[in-house]
């Protein structure tokens, strides 16, 4: 029987539809759509191998306050991991073999990566999908402690009720007592990060019209949440750009199957008609 590697895209798509959502190796997948033959369990391993250095200063007894005092002495300390403040826009600092490289990234990369060995000294730790900068949280005997990826210092809080405030100005949002702080500290599941981590790299590509990258994390996005009617019509959008018609059309169309209500229908219909216009056909619609 002839054997068939999987695509880059074909090997995420195992992953985030097995059982569980191995979340080191999915996130450090991501960046196989420019590297298709970056050797993930090179990555795996290394990390491993951190661990395992780790456990072996921890003592049996160590409870979970110094053993969270021990990562982050090791993590930040020793390792030197920390945020790409000069350069934070960049791709790479998604991509997690860059960031392992590098010991530099962004909130939620360098969160993936403290998770991972948290979680690995059996700490009670998870991400937080906080609005503008992602964190973590990490439950102890008397509470938790919510910490900021990029330094592994502990906010307070009031810190982040003032990191709030700028989106409950942009939104005009509810008084604090309506929202109460605790909303927006809630454990993000594996999936959760993953999107952001696939939201991020969209806008990086979005804003550097690098519209092929686009498409690529567009089809990510669809795997993981294949009802999510706005990635469809704007990977018809990406797909616009690069002139592919025909991928266009039906990315859009699907959006307009299913948004009949939304406040841009007219713009995509006008643009679907453009883009038939172009193509000299009216042929390529999709069978319903």
């Amino acid at each position: 029987m002839k054997w068939t590697a999987l695509t880059p895209l074909e090997y995420f798509a195992s992953l985030v539809h097995g059982d569980t959502l191995p979340l080191l190796e999915t996130v450090a997948s991501l960046a196989q759509d420019d590297e298709p033959r970056l050797d993930l369990q090179a990555l795996v391993t290394e990390m491993d191998t951190l661990l395992h250095r780790l456990r072996q200063r921890l003592p049996a007894d160590a409870g979970a306050l110094t053993r969270l005092r021990m990562l982050h002495h090791y993590f930040y300390k020793e390792l030197g991991f920390g945020g790409n403040r000069n350069d934070y826009y960049a791709a790479r600092n998604s991509y997690l073999h860059e960031v392992v490289r590098t010991r530099m990234g962004i909130p939620v990369s360098l969160a993936v990566l403290w998770l991972e060995l948290a979680r690995g000294i059996q700490l009670r730790a998870d991400g937080i999908s906080f609005p503008g900068h992602f964190l973590l949280k990490v439950r102890l005997p008397d509470g938790y402690v919510v910490i900021d990826p990029m330094n592994g210092r502990s906010l307070s809080p009031e810190e982040i009720g003032e990191r709030l405030e700028p989106m409950r100005e942009r939104l005009g949002a509810l008084s604090e007592e309506e929202l109460p702080l605790a909303l927006y500290l809630q454990a993000a599941s594996s999936r959760d990060i993953v999107g952001r981590m696939l939201r991020n790299l969209k806008e990086i590509h979005r804003s550097n019209e690098d519209w092929g990258r686009l498409v690529a994390v567009q089809d990510r996005m669809l795997v993981l949440h294949p009802e999510g009617w706005s990635e469809w019509r704007d990977r018809g959008y990406a797909h616009a750009q690069i002139g592919n018609t025909v991928q266009a059309v039906q990315d859009l169309e699907t959006y307009l199957a299913h948004a009949a209500h939304a406040g841009d229908v007219e713009e995509v219909t006008r643009l679907v008609a453009q883009l038939r216009g172009a193509s000299g056909t009216g042929a390529e619609r999709r069978p319903d």
